[in-house]
């Protein structure tokens, strides 16, 4: 006798505290999406007078269509629906959905119910072939049940919450989600923003200060723009390090050293005054004197965590050092924030409010004001854009290390060409600027997107969603 298999997969609840009662089954559609939640139109309902931690559209479990082996055998992924509390797939919690395993566990929230995915096979017999020497007896053939017939035959009776019930995580939400603020409301860039804002009421009359504080604010938000296109997890206070290092090689006597090697001894001297240069000499001027010489102090940074990482051992290493492009592209944008900083408060500023103060004070400070805010934002397209570029490649020199020369060199270039270009057209036309700005801005995202093809932490990636 030959036969067929066929597969019966279900979800099993299973009980908790002094719940011990029979174990409910939740069949699993072939080709529809199960939600789980407290909401009564989800395919499994949960009691929200007893499940407080679950959201009402928690997680949900379906089908991987055409992905059907030839013996017939099915394939269901879970995934989180942006919950409250989180889904956990075997005590680890989801951040991308996961192919089921039989025997795999489904927990919703850190102690909320669980589910076992469970999966049974049985084996249908196959008609033996007509045979003319036989008389078969008439078998009257009942007809199968329905899928909604199957499902209701073996689905436990939902207990539907009443439409008026009210629980107290309803009256107040904090009292359920307070936890998890953190991480799905954006409370950190939220309180951050509160902080800063009432620290500049505080320093209003004071334009040193309040200007300070504003340059800061708004290279952190550019800054976490780029963070949030990575989308990999880097402690904060590495990047806040590669930041204060390159302020401090800007404040050291490195500078003066760069300044003699790039300005002096290489054709990089900018030209100063009012007399004209021809494009292609001050191209060249731009090339040496501010894109190799800017761009190599502030891949310094870069290449000091990368040599730090080196020094430790995993997971630290991993962590602290730069092993992937995403790490290069982090850090190197993080470096580029303080000099953007630097450059802005330290040079710009004050030479604008010199040139203006003839004007009056007033004047004077709000034409410093509408320098600082187009410039450190702008440093997205700008100083951001060449470093967070040039570290891609540093990241790539690591990944690819026998073509590590050639990789580093084609970066180091292309960045410094990209800022060359920058300085070169800005005296030319705003709208030749406006195009540069998007061409630096597109490198640098393009880099991002590869970065995150080619990271080996991909599956970690906040940024990425995709089906393992």
């Amino acid at each position: 006798m030959t036969g067929t298999d066929r597969y019966t997969t279900f979800l099993r609840l299973l009980p908790s505290g002094d719940n011990v009662g029979e174990q409910p089954l939740y069949p699993l559609s072939m080709t529809e999406t199960v939600i789980l939640g407290r909401d009564p139109h989800c395919q499994v309902v949960l009691d929200p007078l007893v499940y407080r931690a679950v959201s009402r559209r928690h997680a949900e479990v379906k089908p991987v269509l055409g992905f059907e082996s030839p013996e017939g055998t099915r394939f269901w992924q879970v995934g989180d629906l942006s919950s409250a509390n989180g889904t956990l797939l075997n005590g680890e919690r989801l951040r991308e959905y996961r192919v089921l395993q039989p025997g795999d566990r489904i927990t919703l929230g850190q102690n909320g119910p669980e589910f076992i995915f469970e999966c049974q096979s049985r084996v249908i017999p196959a008609p033996p072939p007509p045979s003319a020497n036989v008389n078969l007896p008439s078998v009257t053939r009942r007809k199968p049940p329905s899928v909604p017939d199957r499902l209701a035959a073996t689905s436990p009776p939902r207990r539907r919450p009443e439409p008026d019930a009210i629980s107290l995580t309803q009256l107040f939400p904090i009292l359920s989600t307070g936890r998890q603020l953190t991480h799905k409301a954006y409370l950190l860039p939220g309180g951050i923003t509160v902080a800063f804002v009432v620290l500049m009421f505080v320093a209003v009359g004071n334009p040193l200060a309040f200007n300070m504080l504003l340059a800061a604010y708004l290279a952190g938000a550019a800054y976490y723009f780029v963070y949030e296109l990575c989308g990999k997890h880097k402690p904060w206070w590495i990047l806040s390090g590669a930041a204060v290092f390159t302020l401090l090689l800007l404040l050291s006597p490195v500078l003066k050293l760069f300044v003699f090697v790039f300005r002096q001894v290489l054709p990089g001297d900018l030209p100063t005054g009012d007399a004209p240069v021809a494009l292609p000499i001050l191209l060249v001027k731009m090339f040496f004197g501010a894109g190799l010489m800017e761009e190599l102090l502030k891949a310094i940074p870069v290449f000091a965590a990368y040599w730090l990482g080196t020094q430790l051992r995993s997971p630290n290493r991993e962590r602290i050092g730069v092993w992937e492009p995403l790490d290069g592209i982090l850090l190197g944008s993080a470096s580029a924030v303080g000099f953007t900083l630097l450059e802005t408060l330290a040079q710009y500023l004050p030479e604008v409010y010199k040139a203006t103060l003839s004007s009056g004070e007033g004047a004077a400070q709000l034409a410093s004001l509408q320098l600082l805010i187009p410039r450190v934002l702008g440093s997205v397209a700008g100083h951001m854009a060449y470093s967070g570029y040039l570290g891609y490649f540093i990241g790539l020199s690591v990944l690819r290390s026998r073509r590590r020369w050639l990789i580093l060199g084609i970066g180091y270039f292309t960045a410094s060409g990209l800022h060359a270009l920058w300085n070169t057209v800005g005296s030319i036309s705003p709208v030749f600027l406006a195009l540069v700005g998007l061409l630096s801005y597109a490198f640098l995202a393009a880099a991002i997107l590869k970065a995150r093809e080619l990271s080996p932490t991909r599956s970690q990636n906040f940024a990425t969603r995709f089906y393992k």
